[in-house]
């Protein structure tokens, strides 16, 4: 068996520390939290529940302090894990094999992420980097810090899924919390972009944090300034980036843009469900709307792998199908894709059922 470290850093977490680390506790991990400041009871939580625990001078640099813990832990392989994320799921031997049959790699945990869409409780899955050889791997920038091979600081390497899921509770704060938060981050962004302004990665996340308050016309701004630089359009945030850059477009009346833009491109982000939805949504939204190459778009997310029956990838295309069959004047058809979002609790398909007559 490969001995892991659980890395965890964190300030101010009592409300999250002892959810991330009772489930922990069961497994053969060393575990390592990493303190940046501190004032309520997070630490003694975090020996509670026997984490080794380090003090660390917050410096205004996430890379900073999740590399201090890198050197605290005692153990090649590292886990990171935040404190708004509980384990849910793992299978330590297909773990370990993993990490062996990859041993230069970087392992992507699976994370459901929860929050409320269109009036409805629900999650978006990814997933995120987080498992690594400390010797060939560590963290760099100093917010949304990435993980980068040792001496070349390359974002390209080989990454695999591993069997752990997290859930992450971190976007249920309410809208007041996004905002501190989003401006917290673009402070930091901010004033990296003036030092490093060809750099595509921090006009991304300051799109992310635009987009995470609903301001989608600066969301657009910034994501159309990471487009215009150069990208390897097969690094998981550029993927991200492409279905939130057109859900931005969406929403600011620019689907003829996004159309132009994202069909000779299509071939590079074609296998995910975020994208095709994304897509779907441009042909609706065009003037006049294309529903067939929208339905199209629809019936391809549902037949992705990543596609889940609690998240957005499911009752998001039942949904918007059963929309295109009622602007078919399919009422029938549209009955039934409506039924299928509102057996998964979308709320929205709930009140067209209603207005159709439908159960």
């Amino acid at each position: 068996m490969i001995p892991i470290s659980v890395c965890i850093i964190g300030k101010n977490e009592e409300q999250h520390i002892e959810n991330c680390l009772a489930p922990l506790t069961p497994f053969p991990f060393e575990i390592v939290y990493v303190d940046t400041g501190s004032t309520d009871r997070t630490k003694e939580l975090a020996a509670k529940h026997g984490a080794s625990i380090y003090d660390f001078a917050w410096v205004d640099d996430f890379s900073a302090a999740r590399n201090f813990a890198l050197e605290k832990a005692s153990h090649e392989y590292v886990l990171f894990i935040d404190c708004d994320e509980y384990l849910s799921s793992l299978d330590t031997d297909a773990l370990h094999r993993a990490v062996q049959a990859c041993p230069a790699g970087v392992g992507l945990l699976l994370r459901n992420n929860y929050f409320e869409a269109n009036g409805t409780p629900t999650n978006y899955p990814d997933r995120v980097e987080r498992l690594f050889s400390k010797k060939q791997f560590h963290y760099k920038g100093i917010i949304h810090e990435q993980v980068v091979t040792r001496g070349g600081d390359s974002p390209l390497y080989e990454r695999y899924e591993i069997p752990l899921t997290v859930e992450h509770a971190g976007y249920n704060g309410g809208m007041d919390a996004m905002r501190q938060k989003a401006e917290r981050n673009n402070r930091l962004l901010f004033r990296e972009l003036e030092k490093n302004p060809t750099d595509p990665y921090l006009y991304f996340q300051v799109g992310q944090s635009y987009n995470g308050i609903r301001d989608y016309e600066n969301a657009y701004i910034y994501y159309k300034k990471s487009f215009a630089l150069p990208l390897h359009y097969a690094e998981l945030w550029v993927q991200i980036m492409a279905t939130a850059y057109i859900n931005a477009m969406n929403h600011t009346g620019r689907s003829e843009e996004a159309q132009t833009f994202f069909e000779p491109l299509y071939p590079y982000f074609a296998g995910d469900a975020n994208f095709y939805c994304s897509m779907g949504n441009i042909y609706l939204n065009l003037n006049p709307p294309q529903p067939l190459k929208a339905m199209a778009e629809y019936v391809k997310a549902l037949q992705c792998p990543d596609a889940r029956e609690e998240g957005a990838n499911s009752f998001i295309p039942y949904y918007n199908i059963g929309l295109v069959n009622e602007m078919l004047g399919s009422r029938d058809s549209a009955l039934t894709f409506y039924q299928k979002a509102a057996d998964l609790g979308f709320a929205p398909a709930v009140e067209r059922l209603s207005v159709l007559g439908g159960s």
